[in-house]
């Protein structure tokens, strides 16, 4: 799914942007969204938003509700349910367990490139992404011929569900990806065996 991003809201950076896990979900209203997708499985639904050169993953188990965003404006976020939130510095893992129920895994990285290898890298994950799950390209946000994008692909297995974002920031020449692993039922089942 290709689509072009609107441009209303101002240009985002990489530096400004915080990780955000809720025990919750949020409500849509909080954000401009340009993309929706919802992945319905036996134990689990989820949905992802694409927020400019963020994103937003809901998750819903049951009565169990994880919520990971990437923002840039934590004041209008509630600060009921939230689980962890860190700026994006280098490289980070976070895992934390929600009961019996839910289990949360999940690596960033910020790949700062040199003005040689970005446009390359670029390239070729806007080749590989127009093939794949979601892809937004900020058009008028290009620089130097290279437009912003927000790439998630993801896989909706029976008991995890697995999300890749790749977040490209052409004027900074880097790239914010997130690698979110969400277990369901996981442990319960490893029991009943």
């Amino acid at each position: 799914m290709v689509e072009r991003g609107q441009t209303q809201q101002p240009r985002q950076r990489v530096d400004e942007l915080q990780f955000c896990l809720y025990n919750r979900a949020i409500h849509p209203e909080l954000f401009d969204i340009q993309c929706v997708r919802r992945i319905e499985q036996a134990r689990y639904s989820a949905e992802i938003w694409v927020v400019g050169l963020t994103h937003v993953v809901t998750v819903q188990a049951g009565n169990q509700v994880l919520t990971e965003l990437i923002t840039e404006d934590t004041d209008i976020l509630p600060k009921a349910g939230l689980a962890t939130s860190f700026r994006f510095r280098g490289e980070r893992d976070h895992a934390q367990s929600f009961g019996d129920d839910m289990k949360y895994i999940l690596s960033t990285q910020v790949e700062r490139m040199t003005p040689q290898l970005f446009p390359a890298t670029h390239r070729d994950y806007v080749h590989y992404a127009q093939s794949r799950e979601i892809f937004v390209s900020f058009d008028d946000w290009a620089h130097d011929g290279l437009a912003p994008f927000t790439f998630i692909d993801f896989d909706a297995r029976d008991h995890e569900f697995h999300v890749h974002a790749f977040h490209a920031f052409p004027e900074e020449l880097t790239l914010l990806k997130t690698q979110s692993i969400i277990e369901v039922g996981e442990r319960r089942i490893r029991a009943e065996w």
